[in-house]
């Protein structure tokens, strides 16, 4: 199927409620994502929901992607090493180490975490891919900074020299780093395959991978109770969700879609609150709203320099996918 390659070109101050749904969508399943990532703690092993989930995952994509997939197998050849790592990065690291995290740590403290890939993604784009740092990102980042200092300490710093910092949170940084990693890898290697089949064989090349992580670890049974789990990481997160983003990024451009990701950590919260009964208190929304206004300083001079219609070399490659 091919899509529509005209980035969005609305200049006009009001966004639409209809432009926003597809890309909200996206931002409540990846909310949701961290419920179920921090619910399968204690259900199913980090291993098992891993390799259950992207096999799953493939299955599904098979009869439609793979087809054109094999078509395109000389290309494949080509850039298996690239397809690999991001397998790696973007589907068994940052995942395998998020359901590891939640073992100790809340979804609360998760969902904040994650709400730091942007500006993450932001510094490592200049490290790696040569773009300029800016005042505003590196304030941007301290600030953050802060903001999950205060929140994983739970309001008081002092204690993280004595055993206050979560292992859990530890891992979700690093998982979180693994994850912007991609991001940015992604728009530098810009592979000449469309989106589908590169998200088709990074999830192959992921399953592969998963398989020594499965085997060596506490292999978990599919059940009654953690099928759902399996099934929500499997297809919403892993399938309909890149497809939102896409239509968001078509609609609102890449920038402004970009910044929805900010509202993650308060939908986390609420459906932590609401569905696994976690407390919330003043630390959490301390410690959320620094790193929240640490992203959104580090994201503006961004959005200024590149305009909001500009989409990156791979959010071209979502618009503009064929199958």
């Amino acid at each position: 199927m091919r899509r529509n390659s005209t980035p969005a070109t609305d200049t006009g101050t009001a966004v639409t409620a209809s432009a926003m749904l597809a890309p909200l969508l996206t931002v409540f399943i990846w909310s949701g994502n961290t419920v179920v990532t921090k619910a399968a703690a204690g259900i199913i092993s980090p291993g098992s929901i891993s390799f259950y989930r992207w096999l799953l995952a493939f299955l599904i994509l098979l009869p439609f992607v793979g087809r054109a997939a094999w078509k395109n197998r000389a290309l494949l050849k080509q850039h298996w090493l690239q397809l690999a790592t991001l397998g790696a990065l973007g589907m068994v690291i940052y995942q395998s180490l998020a359901y590891e995290a939640a073992k100790t740590t809340s979804a609360v403290n998760m969902g904040v975490i994650i709400a730091l890939m942007p500006l993450l993604s932001t510094l490592l784009a200049g490290m790696l891919a040569g773009e300029r740092l800016t005042v505003a990102g590196l304030a941007g980042g301290v600030i953050s900074l802060i903001g999950l200092i205060y929140l994983t300490s739970q309001g008081q710093p002092a204690t993280l020299l004595t055993g206050g910092f979560h292992i859990g949170d530890g891992l979700m940084i690093v998982a979180v780093l693994s994850n912007s990693l991609y991001g940015v890898m992604l728009k530098r290697w810009a592979m000449p395959i469309p989106v589908w089949q590169q998200l088709f064989w990074q999830i192959g090349f992921s399953t592969i991978l998963l398989i020594p992580i499965f085997l060596m670890g506490d292999i978990s049974p599919i059940t009654v109770t953690n099928l759902p789990l399996i099934l929500y990481a499997a297809i919403p997160t892993s399938l309909v969700a890149p497809l939102c983003w896409m239509i968001g990024i078509q609609k609102l451009g890449a920038a402004r879609t970009s910044l929805l990701i900010n509202l993650l950590p308060i939908v986390v919260a609420t459906l932590a609150w609401a569905t696994l009964g976690e407390d919330l208190h003043a630390y959490h929304a301390i410690g959320g709203a620094l790193a929240l206004i640490g992203v959104a300083i580090g994201l503006r001079q961004t959005r200024i320099a590149k305009g909001e219609t500009e989409p990156s070399a791979g959010q071209a490659a979502w618009e503009t996918e064929e199958v």
